[in-house]
């Protein structure tokens, strides 16, 4: 099959939620082998506490923090509880574009109607209400690995036997801890995340060329600045959550509402935005790289699967 008929078959196809959900697996797989270490610098700068008066904390930034773990750990320390997300990111990634594809399907009088981008914003928070379920469990597991390397402490050997000693702990709801949080934080940075792609991709498309023909780096750019525009809007959530998922049981009985309290009346509102410069770099690169498996995987099913 020629080059041309794979664009024309792509240009035809149809939204399709199953490939969606397929391609976003793979594309949620490049995120993590990519993301993973600043992911876990930034959640150890969010949760340490602060230094006692006169003392220093335990890292004074995104450098520091990488440089002392990549020393101490090496650089198994800064894939520490990658088993979680990894487990958990096929499918979280694979219904995350499932929710996109189908919320812009639902929202289709015709397979040939072009979405507004507000459409597409709603379409991008239904992912983000589709991912919670499976997000919560392994971020809750994930932090709580990450920072038991950093407080010296080993309690979990795994992901799995994080999972177990919670469940005994407290139950279901001890793996669904930080639930609330998480949509806060996933419902409108999705809707960012997928609206920005879909903008960047139509900016970067020349007049009277499809957004098929984007080239790899075009692909890479719309998906790491959509990336940037999604922690934009996530991380005052996500620092919440990253602090409430790993404190010890009972100490937050009001749930997010105490954790808010405590880190503006001891840390301004500025401790809203910690972790702020490893997300950033992060995020670029991660979301690139989810964005380039995920269009690569769809362009695969289009060719091997054109009527899915």
């Amino acid at each position: 099959m020629e080059v041309k008929e794979i664009r024309e078959l792509e240009e035809k196809a149809p939204i399709s939620p199953l490939k969606n959900f397929l391609a976003g697996g793979f594309g949620g797989m490049c995120l993590v082998f990519v993301g993973h270490p600043l992911d876990t610098v930034k959640v150890r700068l969010q949760t340490q506490p602060k230094g006692q008066q006169g003392q220093p904390s335990l890292y004074s930034g995104t450098f520091d923090c990488f440089r002392k773990t990549l020393v101490k750990e090496g650089i198994q320390g800064l894939y520490r509880g990658m088993a979680a997300p990894i487990i958990g990111v096929t499918p979280m990634f694979a219904v995350c574009f499932f929710g996109f594809g189908l919320g812009k399907k639902l929202q289709q009088k015709n397979p040939d109607d072009v979405l507004t981008y507000p459409q597409l914003f709603a379409a991008g928070m239904l992912s983000g209400v589709f991912t919670t379920g499976i997000m919560t469990p392994g971020e809750r597991i994930k932090c709580l690995l990450q920072i038991q390397a950093s407080s010296g402490e080993t309690k979990y050997t795994g992901a799995l036997d994080c999972a177990k000693k919670v469940y005994q702990e407290s139950g279901i709801r001890g793996i669904y801890k930080g639930t609330m949080l998480t949509l806060l934080r996933d419902v409108p940075a999705s809707g960012m995340y997928f609206m920005t792609y879909e903008w960047l991709k139509n900016i970067l498309t020349p007049e009277g060329k499809s957004v098929n023909e984007l080239s790899v780096p075009q692909i890479l750019f719309a998906g790491g600045a959509a990336g940037i525009f999604n922690w934009v809007v996530a991380i005052p959530p996500d620092v919440l959550k990253s602090r409430f998922q790993t404190a010890p049981p009972g100490k937050y009985p009001n749930g997010f509402q105490d954790v808010l309290r405590e880190l503006i009346r001891e840390e301004g509102i500025t401790s809203l935005y910690k972790g702020f410069t490893a997300v950033m770099i992060r995020a670029f690169p991660a979301n690139a790289a989810c964005f380039l498996g995920f269009e690569v995987a769809l362009k695969f099913l289009n060719w091997i699967a054109p009527n899915l």
